[in-house]
């Protein structure tokens, strides 16, 4: 399957901004699907996961509360709705693939595909 994110951009530090991921060439409704982030001279950081249905999702501490994932099977695309944003969430953002799609997984390695990753820029 390929993945490609798209929505990135510079906001101001208290905005909002909507990232999505459209997968093709695979069945996305049996896919878990994750977003990672990474900031420059930082490890790749888990971010939201949701299983494949949409009915359960799972966040990282850092963004609970203002990052909001969700899934449209229909579409074959997966989205991260990001309020109050601050500069610490300026980072390059991916999303991700779990082939299983049991439970959504907070480890990067055991994702099976990945999207090209958009920059977020969040200025303060």
């Amino acid at each position: 399957v390929q993945l490609q994110a798209s929505g990135g951009g510079l906001v101001q530090a208290g905005g909002s901004l909507r990232l999505s991921c459209a997968a093709s060439g695979g069945t996305f409704s049996t896919y878990a699907m994750g977003w990672f982030r990474q900031a420059p001279g930082k490890e790749r950081e888990f971010v939201a996961a949701i299983n494949r249905s949409g009915g359960s999702a799972y966040y990282a501490d850092s963004v609970k509360g203002r990052f909001t994932i969700s899934r449209i099977n229909a579409k074959n695309t997966a989205y991260l709705q990001m309020n109050s944003l601050k500069p610490e969430d300026t980072a390059v953002y991916y999303c991700s693939a779990d082939f299983r799609g049991l439970v959504p997984t907070t480890t990067p390695s055991e994702y099976d595909s990945w999207g090209q990753g958009t920059l977020v820029t969040v200025s303060s």
